[in-house]
């Protein structure tokens, strides 16, 4: 990988500087990680690893190392087949020297009780997961979901309020928040103006109509400014990393 292009080699540790979460953090810090087509699909027949490479998988799994929490809703980890985040010799070594747990659970959200409690996400995983859900999700669903050994997080009424999921995520002092999209929660969280930064892969490549936008569902109020920290370039693909804009005379 290159910073801009042709721009020198960026090499793991400042790769890891790079994407590194502020220090001292106080409340969740939210980072989006998403892979585009150049024509703004978010999937290739209903997946995004269609649309990926080995440098983007590469920053995904950089983003799974530096969180202390991985956030994905329920649609996008079935449809991915999510599993718990595996132990690497890389990983616990890296996470070891930056003073963070083995490996980050998975913080899955689902305001109606999608996700099964037999489901990998539950049952194959070292850490057990966090189920952020809401009132509208069944009593026996929430009792099974527990059972199986999640720490299920009640957030919401009728769907997952984003800001009081990420109030039980600091309340378990996970701060370093990853989330992994889908479409919908990303739009959520756009519209509750919860995103300090996002991390986006664009492949060079033309998918055509049909497929959904990386961020689709609840409309923002208004757009919220960006600004663009670093440019990564690696074999046709951009990896752009953006931050929340500071308001002007601020600091």
């Amino acid at each position: 990988m290159h910073l801009l292009s042709p721009g020198p080699s960026v090499d793991d540790r400042a790769l890891e500087d790079l994407y590194a979460y502020p220090t001292e953090l106080t409340r969740p810090y939210v980072q989006v990680n998403f892979v585009a087509s150049a024509d703004g699909a978010a999937t290739v027949s209903g997946r995004s690893r269609g649309l990926s490479s080995p440098a983007d998988k590469k920053v995904f799994a950089l983003g799974r190392d530096l969180a202390d929490v991985v956030l994905v809703g329920a649609g996008t980890a079935l449809t991915e087949g999510y599993r718990g985040v595996k132990h690497t010799e890389l990983r616990a070594a890296r996470r070891s020297r930056l003073g963070l747990s083995d490996v980050p659970p998975i913080a899955v959200v689902t305001g109606r009780g999608s996700v099964d409690p037999t489901s990998p996400l539950v049952a194959h995983t070292t850490v057990p997961p966090i189920v952020l859900t809401s009132d509208a999700a069944p009593v026996e669903w929430r009792k099974a979901m527990a059972d199986a050994g999640a720490d299920v997080v009640v957030a919401g009424e009728d769907r997952v309020d984003p800001a009081g999921a990420l109030d039980a995520l600091a309340d378990r002092d996970l701060l370093r928040v990853c989330c992994e999209g889908g479409p919908t929660l990303f739009a959520d969280l756009i519209a509750a103006d919860l995103v300090d930064q996002l991390c986006l892969t664009v492949a060079p490549l033309l998918t055509g109509a049909g497929a959904v936008r990386v961020a689709d569902g609840l409309p923002a109020k208004e757009p919220l400014p960006l600004t663009l920290e670093s440019v990564l370039s690696d074999e046709g693909f951009l990896m752009l990393r953006y931050r929340k804009a500071t308001p002007s005379g601020s600091e």
